[in-house]
């Protein structure tokens, strides 16, 4: 028969005590629920977790989890990036316009202060921009029109001199 091996120091080895069925279990047990909570949450990935929330720390902005850069990548002509999103106003929805009738757009034309200071200025000599000529042009065309179609007619002398002192004086004459 052979003698036990001794340890290194000199003592005896000690017998290696046969667990019970119980303790085989239990550590089985042990080692299953260890193996169970490895890895990721479920959802970990969609909803990564930062490590300020983890540990309370606001008010500093979480670094984003995805690899890679976030720089647009021109994908039609050279050298173009594609622009950011820019956030557009709400568009308030369109207002139809109201339709005056011919009397009140008249009264609305001759009561019109940018008419009257044009017309004062031509009566003073002076000579208006091409914009502001071009308006009053349009604006007293306007209202030739609706005074035609509302059947007002000035009388035929009183109608050629004012004709004749509209064109002297948009003549500067």
């Amino acid at each position: 028969m052979k003698q036990p091996a001794r340890a290194a120091n000199g003592k005896p080895a000690a017998k290696a005590k046969r667990k019970s069925r119980e303790e085989i279990n239990i550590e089985a047990r042990d080692r299953k629920r260890d193996k169970k909570h490895r890895g990721h949450a479920s959802g970990s990935r969609a909803n990564p977790e930062t490590k300020g929330s983890k540990n309370g720390g606001s008010g500093t902005t979480a670094k984003d989890p995805r690899i890679g850069s976030k720089k647009p990548i021109a994908l039609g002509a050279e050298g173009q990036t594609a622009p950011a999103k820019v956030k557009k106003a709400p568009t308030k929805p369109a207002v139809e316009k109201v339709r005056l009738t011919p009397e009140e757009e008249l009264a609305k034309l001759e009561n019109d202060p940018r008419l009257d200071n044009l017309l004062d200025r031509l009566e003073g000599g002076e000579t208006l921009s091409a914009e502001d000529q071009g308006w009053l042009d349009a604006a007293l065309d306007r209202i030739d029109e609706l005074m035609e179609q509302l059947g007002i007619a000035m009388d035929d002398e009183e109608d050629e001199q004012a004709e004749e002192d509209m064109y002297r004086l948009l003549k500067g004459n």
